[in-house]
Parts: C-alpha cells; sequence; structure tokens
C-alpha cells in the first residue's frame, strides 16, 4: 500500500508539472455555454455527451464554485475526490432528480447528503489545448485516480445526423435531459460558443414569474396560468400549460424565476407551446 501511495503522489506531481492547476477567480470566470441545436446543423465527427439535468459548477483545484461565483460547501469526503487542477462540470444525483440536486448542494454548510452527489465531468475551463486534449487529461487523471465524488462524463463521436437522433431517443428514453454535442477541436471560451450545442426533443427557457392570471371553469379559484417574462429574450407572455392541481393552488410566487418548455418560436419571438416544468430554485446561486 506504501508503494501504491508513492505513486499516486508522484502521478499527481507529474499533472501539476505538466498540466499544472488552473486556479481560477470565481468572479473572473465565465463558462462556456451552447447554442440550440437547429435541423440541418452539421455535426458529423463531433462528439456528443448526455445533458445531465443537475447544478453546474466548477472547482479550481481548491474550492468548488456555482455557475455565477457563489461557493458551495461540500464537505471533505467529496472534494477529496476532485483533482489538483480547474474542471467544469454538473452536480447530480441521477436522471430526472434536479430538485433533489438542488436541495442537497444548496444548503450553506457540509452534511452527509453529499454522499448521493457526484460531479459529472465535462471540461476543464482555462485549459488553452483543444476540447479533446482537455477532456483527455481528466480522463487520464480519473482513470489514475479514481474517485466516489466525480466522474468523466462520457464521449462519442457522431456518425451522421441519424446517430444523433438515435442516441437522442435512447437518452430522453432513459429519463434523461438531451445531448451536449462539442466540436472536438475547440478551444475553450467564454459566454456562449458555436462550437458546442444543445440538443434537445424540446427548447427551455426561464423566465422570471410577473403576475398570477387567475383560471376559470374547472381551474376557478385557482391560477389559470402565469404572465412571465422571458430571462433571455425580454419577451413577456402567458404559461397555461404543465402544472398539477398543487402547482395552481400554491403557484410559483411572483419575483420567482421558472424553467419552461417550448417548441420553436412565433415570428414575434414568442415561444410556441410553453410550459411549465418547475421553479429554478438554484437561480442567481
Amino acid at each position: 500500500m506504501a508503494g501504491f501511495g508513492c505513486c499516486r503522489r508522484l502521478f499527481i506531481f507529474l499533472c501539476m508539472l505538466f498540466f499544472p492547476p488552473v486556479i481560477l477567480c470565481a468572479m473572473d470566470h465565465e463558462p462556456m455555454r451552447p447554442h440550440v441545436y437547429t435541423e440541418g446543423a452539421v455535426v458529423d465527427g463531433w462528439w456528443m455527451s448526455e445533458k445531465l439535468d443537475g447544478i453546474r459548477a466548477y472547482w479550481d483545484g481548491r474550492n468548488l464554485w456555482s455557475r455565477n461565483g457563489t461557493p458551495f460547501h461540500p464537505p471533505e469526503f467529496f472534494v477529496a475526490g476532485l483533482p489538483p487542477f480547474a474542471v467544469e462540470g454538473e452536480l447530480w444525483a441521477g436522471r430526472q432528480s434536479f430538485e433533489k440536486t438542488a436541495s442537497m448542494v444548496m444548503k450553506q454548510y457540509p452534511h452527509e447528503g453529499w454522499k448521493d452527489i457526484r460531479m459529472g465531468i465535462f471540461d476543464l475551463p482555462g485549459d488553452p489545448e483543444p476540447f479533446r486534449i482537455r477532456i483527455g487529461k481528466a480522463v487520464a487523471w480519473f482513470t489514475e485516480n479514481p474517485s466516489d465524488s466525480a466522474f468523466v462524463i462520457d464521449q462519442k463521436p457522431v456518425k451522421d445526423t441519424r446517430h444523433l437522433a438515435e442516441e437522442l431517443a435512447f437518452i430522453e428514453g432513459m429519463g434523461g435531459e438531451g445531448l451536449i454535442v462539442r466540436d472536438p477541436d475547440a478551444l475553450y471560451e467564454k459566454g456562449r460558443s458555436a462550437q458546442i450545442l444543445k440538443v434537445k426533443s424540446s427548447e427551455d427557457g426561464e423566465a422570471l414569474v410577473l403576475a398570477h392570471v387567475p383560471g376559470r371553469g374547472r381551474n376557478s379559484g385557482k391560477m389559470g396560468s402565469l404572465f412571465v417574462r422571458e430571462l433571455e429574450s425580454g419577451k413577456e407572455f402567458r404559461i397555461g400549460s404543465g402544472f398539477t392541481d398543487q402547482n395552481r393552488e400554491q403557484p410559483p410566487p411572483v419575483g420567482s424565476v421558472i424553467t419552461f418548455q417550448y417548441y420553436g418560436r412565433y415570428d414575434s419571438g414568442i415561444p410556441k407551446f410553453a410550459s411549465f416544468v418547475r421553479i429554478r430554485q438554484d437561480h442567481g446561486f
């Protein structure tokens, strides 16, 4: 066992020597974000991976931060499984478990609930190499240092459009959210990038709740729809579907942020067939 410990320390030393830790200031880090895949886009030869429905986070080699620069408070056993260099990914408790993940990681103190969370790693922010090299560094480190806290998300080459559609159907059939496709030769860049695309059967967005519109008929005495403002476009519209009876009796508060899904846009820019998904508990986190 002593020999194994020496080998592990040597491996970490070599990692830091050949690709030293990229220590990022939380306030300086702006993550790379995807555009939405559109039909006809050519992504043959790109790499695809499952889009995990979790809480985005980055590890700077010493501390764990939210996408907005707010510190997380994981226990020591969680961070002990993370590498000595910067990585970016999703804090995730499994498919269809966003609310559970958010409730766990947003607590302002370390707790045992982090045992149910893993960090699915998809990039190395700040590394100057192309994506295929960046992610390869993460794969090499975790192969040598298996972790209960983190894993590198699998990447598969896209053969053609049909292959992409088949993989999307498989992931969504398993309860997953969708896919991310990337140009493996792309460099990391801040903000939205055309070199990374989000692929889903439906699109999603976030909106600020401006008002509750009273219901009629079956929903008399309850909330009928939400009047909202989309955060990205500033468009204002109503969302009247996707709600449970409990949602209508206790609607998302005015001033809260929600996630909604839709299918394309009208010429006015307003989302088509918008429906409620959930309150965005982690907004601003």
